[in-house]
């Protein structure tokens, strides 16, 4: 297998062209067969007419597979290839209608049934392309062998992790570094396919890292808190030893300011679209039991500042009578209601209004309760590092991360879209939500007994 690496990122772009294609393909039948037709489009489209119409869908259509993912055949699962095929056809085909619509100057609705018959067509040939592709991808890249290096950590958590995808790894063996030597460890790595190194001293780990370079044998890293920093920082040649600059001030002035733009602009674009869907929620919630149809409570944001965030309640009155803890998996406080717009994240659109006034942003780290932080950096005290920058209603840990996701990799992730961070972020992580709005995953609820996300005592040790 090694020696077909190389040609993996030629095959995933020859897959892409296919796709692209194909559906243009599709377009294109479409558009000689009714929409380009004079009496329909109310112009006449010449040679070059033609080619920008469909460069056009063909761009769209890369450029919105490309956010959501929709080509990474291999590296994400085969249905979340599938679902984000269907979310890049389904907008792109809606773009496409809103364009042909305003060169034709239609009424709503008008000649959608083509379009809405090509999107048809465009979703199965997308089943059997995903499928196709995840066939002759892990027929030439199977399963990767790994030895897994850890240390005085449990490797509960990753090996369960590395079990979700078993078409990309399979653990054959492991080593822990308190009960074998370096050079035990060094011979078992010899004979490994691939290392994956867990979060154990950097001593060590960068010696298990030399090694592996050497003998030209893939290794993966669990980075530590410290490597996230260093990621971003600026290689500076003053001299003839290179220095690497970390300013650590969160965002520049320019940044803050552009960011601040456009959570207005967001905020209030959002507050007018979704205005009817908040209504009929706070009507909803209401009736149910009549009680207070909005929920506010304390968090932190930006420097550790106190706000009130305000939620639609999706809990009884009173939930927290017998103290403070997150919702778990099958909460029985969670009210009708509520487990919908939970599931849904419309509980979250009242943060709107947070946003407008300053204290949330649209992107950044999930603000967290004052109680349940301090009880996080009694167990990692760096987790402060994430209020270098506003909460947000949406960021980086919302998005490639889980409700219940251990604060340590929520501060990973945090500490990743801060360091890293940039107005095109900002937007992509704003489009990706739309996709995390109807993975369940994405609102399970810790597991019972639990207060916070950090786990039960016995569970702490285990955070990587």
């Amino acid at each position: 297998m090694e020696y077909r690496e190389k040609y993996k990122r030629l095959l995933r772009f020859a897959l892409t062209l296919l796709n692209v294609a194909v559906l243009t393909g599709v377009y294109a039948y479409f558009w000689f067969s009714y929409y380009h037709d004079r009496q329909i489009i109310g112009i006449r489209y010449f040679r070059w007419g033609h080619y920008a119409i469909l460069t056009l869908y063909a761009v769209l259509l890369y450029f919105f597979a490309s956010v959501y993912g929709a080509m990474k055949v291999g590296y994400l699962r085969a249905m979340d290839v599938l679902f984000s095929q269907f979310i890049a056809v389904i907008f792109v085909n809606a773009i496409t209608y809103i364009q042909l619509a305003l060169i034709g100057r239609w009424t709503f609705g008008r000649h959608a049934l083509p379009l809405l018959q090509m999107t048809i067509l465009d979703l199965v040939l997308v089943i059997g392309w995903v499928f196709f592709a995840r066939w002759i991808y892990s027929t030439l890249y199977p399963a990767r062998d790994l030895l897994l290096i850890y240390g005085d950590r449990s490797p509960r958590s990753i090996m369960k992790k590395l079990s979700s995808r078993r078409d990309k790894f399979h653990i054959r063996e492991t080593a822990c570094i308190e009960f074998e030597t370096d050079e035990e460890i060094f011979e078992k790595i010899d004979h490994a396919q691939s290392v994956l190194i867990g979060d154990i001293p950097s001593q060590r780990r960068n010696d298990f890292l030399k090694y592996c370079f050497k003998k030209d044998i893939r290794c993966y890293t669990i980075p530590k808190i410290a490597d996230i920093m260093m990621m971003s920082s600026e290689t500076l040649n003053f001299f003839d030893t290179v220095l690497q600059l970390n300013r650590n001030r969160g965002l520049s002035a320019e940044q803050q300011g552009l960011k601040r733009l456009m959570d207005i602009v967001m905020s209030l674009a959002m507050l007018v679209i979704f205005s009817p869907i908040m209504i009929l929620i706070a009507f909803l919630i209401w009736v149910t039991d009549r009680g207070p149809v909005f929920y506010k409570q304390e968090r932190l944001t930006k420097d550790g500042r106190v706000f009130m965030i305000y939620k639609f309640r999706s809990m009884r009155v009173n939930a927290e009578q017998k103290g403070i803890r997150l919702a778990a998996e099958g909460d029985p406080r969670v009210t009708a209601v509520g487990h919908v717009i939970r599931n849904l994240h419309l509980d979250e659109l009242p943060q709107l209004i947070n946003i407008l006034k300053g204290d949330m942003s649209m992107v950044g780290p999930r603000p967290e309760r004052p109680e349940i932080a301090a009880e996080y950096m009694e167990i990692i005290p760096e987790f402060e590092y994430r209020l270098k920058v506003k909460a947000g209603l949406t960021g980086f840990a919302q998005v490639y991360g889980k409700y219940n996701t251990t604060p340590y990799d929520k501060l990973k992730l945090d500490l990743f879209y801060i360091e890293n961070y940039s107005i095109w972020m900002d937007i992509k992580l704003c489009m990706l939500t739309f996709k995390i709005l109807f993975q369940k995953e994405n609102t399970q609820g810790v597991d019972p007994g639990q207060r916070t996300a950090a786990g039960t005592p016995e569970k702490k040790k285990s955070v990587f």
